[in-house]
């Protein structure tokens, strides 16, 4: 029998924006949106708490959409200690007569979806009084972290991208992300010509094409990327047939390929497994599947020789990498990038040369920062 005091009673979304001037970060063919995310806060009768995050890169506004005609009575009364069952009935609206009827889309649904999944574990974890990263395994309390650097931005010079990265390494990364396919291979090897003279030999350098390639350009560009030892190339080709290609570029390159972040289920990253595709995946537990399909990716790599390293949110993904064998890497972004990885949290985990150190508070360990919530969030929905 379902202990009442459990059941989830209270239910806050918020939407969280970056400020308007941030400089914009070009990639390959488009500009990083700045934050845009969705929020989520529970609590049940016991008064424990969690709470959860989605990403979009696209207009939130359809995401926020269902929670002001009746979505919330799939979320209120329910256990948040099945989040198998609660992530289920949500993302199964996407092929219901209801969720047609109110104008609910799937892109919605998915993300509102791993965002209440993330939730229920962190209030979980609370609850228990245990951190994630050892409810999920345990495997290590810290693990190594990338920054993403190098974006294109109109005028930007020789003088301020190696100001760029002399910052960086001042902070103490260790390993840098770097962008390419806006430009011909050949004016992109030399800005990571200049990258690589920056960082050194010693660090590590990956490559992310942002799916700007076809194949023949891409079988061009790991050739002549191979002289920078890149521990991966993301990304490289475009998103029509990348499942496919990918296997065909893997033939043709020692490089390890990346990819997962464009999924948008757990069963398209399945997919690029059994292609044989990718030696690194990067799926997205804000954007899709939550922790609960996180899990499972993560196994189902272990289980085929395949690393994680997944996409965007180094706080809410250490848990989750930390605790499994084929946990590789987070990612992070530096303060102008990204202000709000900077500022959301009271207590983010420790980083410093390279690594996060997962702090041992429960459930994800990390507390909103109510000042950083008046200066980035909006609050949509509360039901009491």
């Amino acid at each position: 029998m379902t202990n009442s005091s459990n059941l989830i009673d209270s239910l806050e979304v918020y939407v969280l924006n970056n400020p308007d001037d941030v400089k914009p970060h070009w990639v390959s063919h488009f500009i990083v949106p700045t934050a845009n995310e969705l929020l989520i806060k529970i609590k049940n009768k016991n008064g424990n708490s969690g709470f959860g995050l989605a990403t979009s890169y696209s207009d939130i506004s359809p995401i926020i959409k269902p929670f002001s005609n009746g979505l919330e009575s799939f979320i209120i009364g329910q256990d948040p200690f099945c989040p198998e069952k609660i992530y289920e009935n949500i993302f199964k609206l996407t092929d219901t007569k209801v969720s047609s009827e109110k104008g609910w889309s799937k892109e919605s649904l998915i993300r509102i979806s791993a965002a209440l999944d993330i939730a229920c574990w962190d209030l979980m974890g609370k609850s228990l009084n245990i951190p994630l990263y050892k409810l999920f395994g345990g495997y290590r309390n810290r693990i190594p972290v990338y920054v993403t650097c190098g974006y294109y931005r109109e005028g930007k010079t020789e003088t301020e991208l190696r100001e760029e990265l002399k910052k960086l390494i001042e902070i103490g990364h260790q390993s840098f992300k770097v962008k390419v396919g806006g430009l011909s291979i050949k004016e992109d090897a030399k800005r990571l010509e200049i990258i690589r003279d920056e960082i050194g030999q010693d660090k590590a350098l990956m490559i992310d094409v942002n799916r700007a390639w076809d194949l023949k350009t891409a079988i061009e560009g790991v050739k002549e990327y191979e002289k920078f030892n890149p521990a991966w190339i993301e990304e490289p080709l475009r998103w029509e047939d990348d499942r496919r290609t990918l296997k065909l570029l893997s033939k043709q390159t020692s490089i390890p390929l990346s990819g997962g972040e464009s999924e948008i289920t757990t069963y398209g990253c399945r997919s690029m497994i059994e292609e044989d595709a990718i030696q690194i995946l990067q799926f997205d537990c804000t954007m899709f599947g939550g922790f609960t399909n996180g899990k499972k990716l993560s196994a189902l790599c272990e289980l085929n020789h395949i690393d994680i390293a997944p996409h965007h949110d180094c706080y809410i993904h250490a848990p989750l990498v930390a605790s499994t064998p084929s946990g590789r890497i987070v990612e992070s972004f530096d303060n102008e990038r990204d202000p709000l990885q900077a500022e959301l949290f009271e207590n983010p985990h420790e980083m410093n040369n390279g690594w996060i150190h997962l702090n041992e508070k429960p459930g994800l360990g990390l507390e909103i920062s109510d000042t950083a919530l008046k200066k980035f969030g909006k609050l949509v929905y509360k039901n009491k």
